[in-house]
């Protein structure tokens, strides 16, 4: 058996405040063409389907027609809830859509039933979803701790009971698949995935949250931020699952042989410029998993990270590159270029993220124009010091003249109170 590995689709999401519905349609379709063209038998998608709890018509719409291909490509189809979802909103239906092959499991009594399928090549796959679970309120449910890696570890020990009861007794061997939505420790993060371990504030529902060894691959690269330690759950929970399918981490990577992330089919934040999106094939024969393999897939504009003083980043011709990408881009000049944005945006076009970051420190700015203030010896120095503080370059001589008539107007008008008194 052959299958696909995706997770975190989080459909209706903007990015910089462009909007990445029709990106998502895109690589959408290409996963069906992957689906068609390598018989893919089985697709998993382990959670953060939408963006937010309560996605936006448009978002449902995609998620309606991307599950129609899927299945009339040949797959069957599961999904589990994401801490982005709401799992009662995508769970509704669920039984009536699980007669067509698509599969949700977004309920905590959910975690025993997997989805069983005939292996092609001999033996079973049995397919746990486990959906995104908050401590708090599995851990008063199961009755253990309520932090993240008791919940998770209470879930796996339900499986692996339902597993050897279920199959422990028949001649056919069960490759047991797990489907989970979590930070495994030792993970890399990006910018663009919530903090998995914050506190779920009182009074509201779970479901409505909005929200030894690791080998990274070269995609997931060292400069992304690696979030603290909370809500991190060890991969060693997993021990004994034949394969488990994670979902909230952005970039793709493997934890362990048989416990990895599929990374998100999309870039969600400029963190992610160097990952290869796509997704992980993982083949099955005779009850236990004997590949996994990569699958890639490009959709959208690409994403590009620049960084230097402007006449380079103007005028430079090796940032031709960069010309057709969704950009962010940061100014170093020690003094903040006139029209800066604009005079990069002519050339990039898809510059979303202007940030300037001058070689002069920024203690150092703060301290010059403390200084400044204490040390003007006029109404004018304070305001082209003001001028200079904010706008972080010096007030140009037309700006100063402005500066200059509108202070001596200033005294007229006061000349003129004091004479009318």
């Amino acid at each position: 058996m052959l299958i696909l590995h995706t997770s975190d689709w989080h459909l209706g999401r903007s990015f910089h405040g462009t909007g990445l519905l029709q990106a998502q349609r895109e690589v959408l379709g290409q996963m069906a063409a992957t689906v068609r063209e390598r018989g893919v038998d089985l697709v998993l998608v382990s959670g953060d389907v939408y963006d937010r709890a309560l996605p936006a018509a448009d978002a449902v719409e995609v998620l309606d027609r991307a599950l129609a291909e899927l299945v009339s490509a040949g797959a069957v189809v599961v999904l589990t809830s994401g801490n982005h979802d709401s799992a009662i909103r995508l769970g509704f239906g669920g039984h009536l859509m699980g007669a067509s092959g698509v599969h949700f499991r977004t309920r905590m009594d959910q975690v025993t039933a997997p989805v069983v399928l005939d292996d092609p090549d001999g033996g079973l796959v049995a397919v746990y979803g486990v959906p995104y679970l908050e401590p708090r309120h599995a851990g008063q449910v199961w009755e253990v701790d309520p932090n993240h890696t008791a919940v998770t570890a209470e879930a796996v020990r339900r499986i692996h009971e339902d597993a050897d009861t279920r199959f422990g007794s028949q001649e056919q061997e069960a490759a047991v698949i797990a489907m989970a939505h979590l930070f495994a420790a030792g993970g890399a993060g990006s910018d663009s995935e919530r903090d998995i371990g914050a506190d779920v504030p009182q009074g509201e529902a779970p479901e409505e949250q909005a929200p030894e060894e690791q080998e990274r691959q070269a995609d997931c690269p060292s400069e992304e931020l690696l979030v603290g330690t909370l809500g991190q759950v060890p991969v060693s929970v997993f021990e004994g699952i034949d394969y488990v399918a994670l979902g909230h981490l952005h970039g793709r990577q493997r934890m362990a042989e048989t416990v990895r992330y599929s990374g998100s089919p999309l870039p969600y934040s400029f963190s992610e410029a160097n990952h290869t999106k796509g997704g992980l094939l993982v083949r099955t024969a005779g009850g236990s998993v004997t590949g996994v393999e990569t699958v890639d897939w490009s959709a959208g504009r690409k994403l590009a990270v620049l960084r230097g003083r402007i006449e380079d980043l103007m005028d430079d011709p090796d940032h031709a590159w960069a010309e057709d990408r969704w950009c962010q881009i940061t100014v170093t000049d020690p003094v903040r270029p006139p029209q800066a944005y604009r005079r990069l945006k002519e050339r990039f076009d898809g510059l979303l993220n202007f940030v300037l970051d001058p070689d002069v420190g920024a203690a150092a700015r703060k301290s010059t124009y403390a200084a400044r203030l204490a040390a003007a010896t006029s109404d004018l120095e304070v305001c082209t010091g003001f001028v200079e503080h904010v706008r972080q370059r010096p007030a140009s001589a037309s700006e100063t003249a402005l500066l200059t008539a509108a202070l001596a107007e200033s005294r007229n008008e006061l000349k003129d109170e004091g004479s009318a008194a």
